[in-house]
């Protein structure tokens, strides 16, 4: 059974929507071989180098970069894209792939010395980060910043030469607040702890880094509020509409795509199964029983349904940023609330035809339970706490404040 995957409508059409399915294709390359490797990911804890190397050799990991260095700058929406094809084969992957593929399209937002800083020295080189903005203290100093903290659930560090790093920047001006800053840092400067033994998304690295006592140029630093839509300061390299996104306000669908894809391999895997396997009790065929039938069904609409919210999204925000148009918060709290709500589909979808396929889940040599695990690592992210997301998005409808501070 077939993902719906489309070209995006970017204005240009021609040769970009054949750069677009020719990459989408190299992408579908690589299935069998993540496959092969999936539990081999998994014991790993991380990206395994031959498949980091198949990654690059694709050009991947550049699928969101400035043309300008040597990236194919695709719409937004070929995080969803992308994401959903590798997650057919491995979650972990996906998820990799789109976490650190974002990064080089945050970083074409940043003052254009902290991009030569990196691309100049290796236009490949890999960005991690976390944005976990309490994990961070910083605080202003002459030409630049002072930070600490330690931060959890860095996806890819030990691939990745740079972090971004969020952080709270305090003041002793009681009047000016605090602001939420993004710190790029070499690998360096931070040290790695490995905390990741998880029992979903296993295969992503996402340990712990610790900085002590850094100094940051400003140069190399973000405001959260620069990047919140409209030309950010990185703009006068890279004008392209991409980089004049909303960063925070998209956030869950830089990740939404590796839930999708882990869903809809779980359902090709159940179909394919379900036309072939008899009942251990009575030796009736599977696929000719009404509840499979039925199961099919609604795990196959949930997850259309979530495709259509996650694309429609990506491509509005793009079609905006054509225009000049900033989304305001309302709309904003909504994006966040359909990136939960989707992600959430899916994973109703995959427990759906977990419980359908009975014992045959339990097996820990199948991709089953991987992918269940996987679906449910991917819920726990709280990008994707509807809770959050709903509650916030009530919250605004109301006439109330956010109380997403990132937006």
């Amino acid at each position: 059974m077939a993902s719906i995957l489309q070209q995006p409508t970017n204005g240009e059409g021609g040769a970009a929507d054949k750069l677009y399915a020719a990459m989408l294709e190299r992408a579908r390359e690589l299935l069998p071989r993540l496959r092969g490797r999936a539990a081999t990911t998994e014991q790993l804890r991380r990206l395994p180098p031959d498949t980091e190397r198949a990654l690059h050799e694709a050009g991947l990991f550049r699928i969101l970069q400035p043309k300008r260095v040597g990236g194919s700058e695709l719409d937004y929406v070929a995080l969803i894209d992308f994401a959903e094809v590798i997650a057919l084969a491995d979650a972990s992957v996906a998820w990799n792939l789109a976490n650190l593929a974002s990064h080089h399209w945050m970083l074409g937002m940043f003052d254009p010395r902290a991009q030569d800083k990196v691309w100049k020295e290796n236009p490949d080189a890999l960005i991690a980060s976390s944005f976990v903005f309490p994990a961070g203290r910083a605080s202003k100093v002459a030409n630049g910043y002072r930070i600490s903290g330690r931060w959890p659930f860095s996806s890819g560090v030990d691939s990745s030469s740079w972090n971004m790093l969020a952080g709270i920047v305090s003041s002793d001006d009681e009047a000016e607040g605090i602001e939420h800053r993004i710190f790029l840092v070499r690998s360096a400067d931070y040290r790695i702890i490995d905390t990741w033994d998880s029992s979903g998304l296993r295969g992503t690295g996402s340990s712990d880094v610790e900085i002590e006592d850094l100094f940051v140029p400003d140069h190399m630093t973000l405001a959260v509020r620069d990047v919140a839509g409209g030309p950010p300061p990185g703009s006068q390299v890279n004008p392209g509409p991409l980089y004049a996104l909303p960063v925070f306000s998209l956030f869950p669908f830089v990740l939404s795509g590796a839930a999708l894809g882990n869903a809809q391999g779980c359902l090709d895997d159940y179909v394919e199964t379900a036309r072939h396997r008899a009942s251990t009790y009575n030796r009736m065929k599977l696929g000719d029983l009404q509840t499979t039938q039925i199961k099919i069904a609604e795990a196959s609409a949930k997850i259309d349904a979530a495709r259509l919210v996650m694309r429609r999204t990506c491509i509005e925000a793009m079609a905006d940023a054509r225009r000049g148009r900033i989304p305001d918060l309302a709309e904003k709290t909504r994006y966040r609330r359909d990136g939960a709500f989707s992600v959430n589909l899916c994973t109703e979808a995959v427990g759906l035809l977990f419980t359908a396929s009975g014992a045959r889940g339990l097996y820990t040599a199948g991709t089953l339970q991987r992918q269940f695990r996987d679906a449910h690592a991917i819920n726990a992210h709280i990008a994707f706490s509807f809770d959050a997301a709903g509650t916030n998005y009530g919250r605004v409808a109301l006439g109330l404040p956010s109380e997403n501070l990132t937006l």
